[in-house]
């Protein structure tokens, strides 16, 4: 059973980069979105340390995460925090997303066969 190390690294720096826009602007959303983010990644994380074939909540949450904060990187044009999580969660989500593309069990019994 391997811990996924990434996927809790992920989560701890969006709930704590919530946290810390809330500490910094007293913006409440931030606050909130880094803390409900962050937990989801958080059992995202925990599923796949489980069970690296149960990787659905990191993937999907990843992909959300940036999603909206590419849109915000878009219309700001600010690095930090929008463009620098927008391309951590591309590169997460398409790590989750190897995982969901290697572990479709037809495309290995497909190359097995060949």
């Amino acid at each position: 059973m391997a811990i996924d190390h990434y996927g809790i690294m992920y989560a701890v720096l969006v709930g704590s980069g919530g946290a810390y826009g809330y500490m910094k602007s007293g913006s409440v959303p931030s606050l909130a979105a880094g803390l409900i983010f962050g937990t989801l990644l958080g059992v995202g994380a925990f599923q796949v340390s489980r069970n690296a074939d149960n990787y659905q909540l990191s993937l999907g949450t990843s992909a959300l995460l940036g999603g909206l904060m590419g849109y915000r990187y878009y219309n700001s044009g600010k690095i930090m925090p929008a463009g620098l999580l927008a391309g951590i969660s591309v590169a997460m989500a398409v790590r989750y997303g190897s995982m969901a593309f290697f572990s479709n069990k037809e495309f290995k019994t497909e190359n097995i066969k060949n």
